[in-house]
This record gives C-alpha cells, sequence and structure tokens, in this order.
C-alpha cells in the first residue's frame, strides 16, 4: 500500500526557515504532480504550491517569493522550502500526488508553527 511520508515541519520563529519533504513509500505509477496543501485552524485546506511533470510551478499568492517547491523524481519525493516564514503560516501541511490511474495520494500531515 501506497503511503505519503513527510517530514521537517516544527517550531520557528518568524522569519525563519523549514523544509518540508514527503516521500513515497511503495510505488506509484502516473504521477502527473505533486503539491503541497495547509489548513489552519477553523479554515479550508488550502492549495499552497504545485509542481507538475514538466516542472510548472504554481503558488499562493501569500507565499509567492518566500517559498519554493521541488522534487526529486527518483526518489518519488516532493519538497517545500519555506522562507521569511510568517504567524500566518502556521497550519498543518499536506503534501498530495496527483495520479493518471489511481486518483490522489495524501500525506498525514506535519504541523507547521511559527512564533512571532
Amino acid at each position: 500500500q501506497v503511503q505519503l511520508v513527510e517530514s521537517g515541519g516544527g517550531l520557528v520563529q518568524a522569519g525563519g526557515s523549514l523544509r518540508l519533504s514527503c516521500r513515497a513509500s511503495g510505488s506509484i505509477f502516473g504521477i502527473n504532480a505533486m503539491g503541497w496543501y495547509r489548513q489552519a485552524p477553523g479554515r479550508e485546506r488550502e492549495l499552497v504550491a504545485i509542481i507538475t511533470n514538466d516542472d510548472s510551478t504554481n503558488y499562493a499568492d501569500s507565499v509567492k517569493g518566500r517559498f519554493t517547491i521541488s522534487r526529486d523524481n527518483t526518489k518519488n519525493t516532493v519538497f517545500l522550502q519555506m522562507n521569511s516564514l510568517k504567524p500566518e503560516d502556521t497550519a498543518v501541511y499536506y503534501c498530495q500526488f496527483r495520479t493518471w490511474y489511481t486518483g490522489n495520494y495524501w500525506g498525514q500531515g506535519t504541523q507547521v508553527t511559527v512564533s512571532s
């Protein structure tokens, strides 16, 4: 069974940086995009960043210029480098792999807390 395993969350002061990683355990075929979402308490889950097979990227306006998504296809891993973190970035961050044939896969979530 495929699982997405996330790491890299934690507590950081405003202005600091964190790097999230998400690796697939097991084989996933036909991945067409990898992305990161986040959900803050009392709010809907929102897309933070996504990277497609042709390396096109898209970011939420709130993180543009501060966050960078990247991937390592050989290891089925996606990263999210988060710089200049703000308290409003505090949320549970989830990775997602989208596939052509078997639907979408989600990570279990990792907490990111930014203190002011």
